[in-house]
């Protein structure tokens, strides 16, 4: 069997995908979990995308909390004796993972970015070294734990013939010593870089934090109003929210359109936005490691290119 857990419904989706692919190779079914209230469409709708079965942990947590959501999926693991589980690597699985490898005393794979079957052992590809290798590694024992971040895979095509069952269980969670004091929701207003289909990003070329205006013209004029930019501008120079950062040890985007203006491309940027569709780069300087890793590339000063850019837009959308 193939176990799928994730509490970020989008995630969950695109994981069932890879599940999905690895139960039909190994001849075995695909089971997601969900902990929590029960919730009948949510069930369903992993069903159309793929689950075979849908386990419902029923309980009163109010919250995410590491150790009864161990003590949770230990037990249904215990039950359902799964051979691969994946994961979805946001904050609460990045956090899950190794608390249940070490239950479980299975390996654990993080940060996969791609997952096969070869001489019938689960082998996983993840980046290392800041995005400059990627490592491939192989698991010699059962259960096979990996995680998977987000925008990795596609969801399947949502399938309402697909049949699958729901299995609710009344779950009692120990109760450990540690408590949630207080939840709160990072405030993100409007922006949200890791759902856009097109990104205008902005890096040290650019001289003052007013002259940001310039990509935020180009990004309205073509429809996609999301602006992202490299550490510098959000980290250091603190010009925009953290709510912008695309990079490593910021946000993960996969755009169908990404516009990198005046960002050099050191491989931070770059494993940020490597899986976007098309992407461009404007830097002065022909030499910038952006253009490796760009389909188109213009060499020129972005106060000149992105003004003249952003008027031919223009003209073509009308």
């Amino acid at each position: 069997m193939v176990l799928v857990f994730s509490d970020d419904d989008k995630l969950c989706l695109e994981i069932l995908s890879k599940g999905n692919e690895l139960a039909k190779e190994l001849s075995k079914k695909l089971t997601a979990v969900i902990i929590g209230k029960s919730d009948d469409a949510l069930a369903r709708k992993y069903i159309a995308h793929g689950a075979d079965t849908v386990v419902v942990a029923e309980t009163d947590l109010d919250s995410f909390k590491a150790e009864e959501y161990t003590g949770i999926l230990e037990n249904i693991l215990k039950e359902t004796k799964p051979e691969i589980i994946l994961i979805g690597s946001n904050k609460n699985g990045k956090e899950l993972a190794p608390r249940l490898a070490s239950k479980l005393g299975a390996g654990c794979v993080t940060d996969c970015t791609n997952l096969y079957v070869k001489n019938k052992k689960l082998t996983a590809e993840r980046i290392v070294y800041s995005g400059n290798a990627v490592a491939i590694e192989q698991f010699t024992s059962r259960p096979n734990i990996v995680t998977i971040p987000r925008k990795v895979f596609e969801p399947l095509p949502k399938n309402e013939k697909h049949s699958g069952n729901i299995v609710k269980k009344k779950v009692e969670v120990k109760k450990t010593a540690s408590k949630v004091l207080k939840v709160q929701e990072m405030q993100t207003g409007d922006v949200n870089v890791e759902d856009a289909e097109i990104i205008v990003s902005c890096g040290r070329g650019f001289k003052n934090k007013d002259d940001i205006k310039l990509i935020n013209e180009l990004a309205e004029v073509l429809k996609g109003r999301t602006v992202g930019c490299s550490r510098p501008i959000a980290a250091d120079l603190k010009w925009l929210s953290e709510d912008h950062w695309i990079g490593l040890s910021g946000h993960k985007v996969k755009p169908r359109l990404y516009i990198a203006v005046g960002i050099s491309g050191q491989i931070q940027h770059i494993a940020g936005m490597r899986d976007s569709g098309i992407i461009v780069a404007i830097n002065k300087d022909p030499e910038a490691l952006i253009f490796k890793s760009a389909d188109y590339g213009i060499v020129g000063d972005l106060y000149q290119v992105v003004p003249k850019l952003t008027n031919a837009v223009k003209e073509k959308m009308g």
